[in-house]
């Protein structure tokens, strides 16, 4: 699918989305974190379908990137805390998580979540999956993985251009598409913080749906990039993995984030006091 800008204005921001469905628990970072496991987590979303008064849906995995980039950019801080399940993904999320008193099930990584969604077809049979992806490799992988293992699932797949972002007229019609397709699954596959912007910033144009941020997911899954060995999946190591594959990028990521991480941890047990 092609889109092309138009010259319509951008909605407002700050709207509060319909239907949150947050937990009754104390904010961590400033997110009310979810315990669901990753299984869980996939067959709420397969399972529970958005209502028109609801609105959409969103699901963020926020590692120590998000709360970094959360810590310098107030209006991703709030597209993250206004997600409908929120799960920790990075290890350090999760452990400080549990150190501020949160009963949780363990990490829930984006990639294993959608894993869980797509080892069954038939429960896909009925949804209708809209990608917005990184690259026209990836989506054709995705377009003919599903064609074969899931026929009954309505796919559509979208590569927007570099800076996309930037052009409230083109994310307007990439909302509209995505709205006109009647999506109930929207994978937004472009990387923190485009993927959780777009969702805040267009959600009273998007269809009552789940939107999943899940970064490099599909790519993980299809093989495009290498899936990290199982016993450093075991010992939360995939950063070094990552590492390892793009060290000038990685390390140029980690350093910051990691820094950005602890001064957001150390304000947020100050807050709690």
């Amino acid at each position: 699918m092609v889109l092309t800008s138009d010259t319509t204005t951008d909605p407002k921001h700050g709207e509060p989305y319909k239907g949150v469905e947050r937990r009754l628990r104390k904010p961590v970072l400033g997110m009310r974190i979810r315990d669901l496991d990753e299984d869980g987590a996939a067959q709420y979303m397969l399972q529970t379908p958005r209502s028109t008064d609801e609105g959409l849906g969103v699901f963020v995995t926020p590692n120590i990137q998000h709360i970094a980039l959360a810590r310098k950019d107030d209006e991703f801080n709030r597209a993250l805390q206004s997600a409908q399940i929120i799960v920790a993904d990075g290890f350090p999320v999760y452990r400080f998580a549990k150190l501020r008193g949160l009963s949780l099930p363990g990490r829930v990584a984006g990639r294993a979540v959608i894993e869980r969604m797509f080892a069954d077809p038939a429960a896909l049979a009925g949804h209708r999956g809209f990608f917005v992806v990184d690259s026209r490799a990836t989506a054709e992988g995705i377009e003919c993985w599903l064609k074969d293992f899931a026929p009954a699932f309505a796919v559509e797949t979208l590569v927007p251009p570099f800076g996309f972002e930037k052009d409230a007229a083109y994310c307007r019609s990439l909302a509209d598409a995505i709205a006109t397709f009647e999506a109930t699954l929207i994978f937004l596959c472009i990387g923190a913080p485009k993927s959780e912007l777009f969702a805040y910033h267009y959600r009273a144009l998007l269809p009552p749906a789940w939107a999943l941020c899940v970064g490099q997911s599909f790519r993980l899954l299809l093989g495009t990039t290498p899936p990290p060995p199982e016993m450093m999946v075991r010992f939360n190591l995939e950063w070094l993995w990552r590492v390892m594959l793009e060290p000038k990028r990685m390390l140029r990521r980690y350093g910051p984030s990691a820094v950005g991480f602890l001064r957001s941890a150390v304000s947020d047990m100050i807050k709690s006091r």
